[in-house]
């Protein structure tokens, strides 16, 4: 029997390779809207983050998601990130 293959994301923040339902996807749309998908499955360039604070804040600190997502990154996102992590917990 084959097995299947599992998808593969890097952390923006600790820049490690991890299983893609371990992380939290942010994604920017056509209409440069950028929101967290809890799903993993809206429409749009998407980024990924640790279920970790401290990849958030190394991520916030180096400035990767904005980088990556080509667009300024506002404090309201980074809280709702931050709002999310603590929830997982």
């Amino acid at each position: 029997m084959k097995k299947k293959k599992i998808p593969q994301r890097m952390c923006l923040g600790c820049m490690e390779m991890k299983p893609k339902r371990e992380l939290i996807r942010v994604v920017k749309n056509k209409e440069g809207e950028v929101f967290v998908d809890l799903t993993g499955k809206k429409n749009g360039r998407g980024a990924y983050i640790c279920k970790n604070i401290t990849c958030l804040e190394q991520a916030f600190k180096n400035k990767r998601l904005q980088k990556n997502l080509e667009i300024e990154i506002n404090e309201d996102l980074y809280d709702s990130l931050k709002e999310e992590i603590e929830n997982e917990k």
